[in-house]
C-alpha cells in the first residue's frame, strides 16, 4: 500500500485527471511480466491510495519505480507535490491541515493540535490497517509523543 499525500486539496477536475491516469496505469502495471492485482482510491480529494494484492503477485523494484513515474507525471500535470512526507495531515473542522513534522511539538504546545485532533497516519501498511487506523485521534498514534511536556 502506498499513500501519496498532495500538498493541497485537488479540484474536481484534478481528481478526475488523477483517477483517469491512475486507472490507465494500473490496467497495464506488471512485475516480472505478471499483472499486478491492484486498485486505488482518492480520499478527501488529497490522498491517492494505491494497493497491490500481494497474495496474487508482488510488486518489484521496477514496478514500484514505474508507479513513482506515474506520481511524477501527476505532479507535473497538476503542479502539486504528492511527496509531502515532511508534513503531517490533520483533519480539523472538516478541513485538512498540513503541519511540518518539525513543528508538531510547537503545534501541540500551542494547542493547535491536541490528543483528540484526527491525524492521517500514512504509515499504515495494508487495507485492514487503512480501514482501522488511517484516521485516528492523535493521542492514539505515534503523534502522542508530542503531547508530553506540552
Amino acid at each position: 500500500m502506498w499513500i501519496y499525500q498532495a500538498e493541497r486539496k485537488l479540484s474536481l477536475e484534478e481528481v478526475q485527471l488523477v483517477k483517469t491516469n491512475t486507472e490507465a496505469f494500473l490496467s497495464q502495471w506488471r512485475a516480472h511480466g505478471q499483472d499486478l492485482k491492484s486498485s486505488f482510491t482518492v480520499e478527501y480529494d488529497q490522498f491517492l491510495v494505491i494497493t497491490v494484492d500481494e497474495s496474487f503477485s508482488q510488486a518489484s523494484g521496477c514496478s514500484i519505480d514505474a508507479s513513482v513515474h506515474l506520481i511524477k507525471g501527476l505532479e507535473s500535470a497538476l503542479n502539486v507535490s504528492f511527496m509531502t512526507t515532511s508534513k503531517v495531515a490533520f483533519l480539523q473542522n472538516e478541513e485538512i491541515k498540513l503541519y511540518p513534522f518539525n513543528e508538531l511539538k510547537t503545534q501541540a504546545k500551542e494547542k493547535v493540535i491536541t490528543s483528540e485532533t484526527l491525524v492521517f497516519d500514512n504509515t499504515v501498511e495494508n487495507i485492514a490497517e487503512f480501514k482501522s487506523r488511517w484516521l485516528k485521534e492523535s493521542g492514539a498514534t505515534w503523534v502522542k509523543r508530542f503531547f508530553s511536556n506540552s
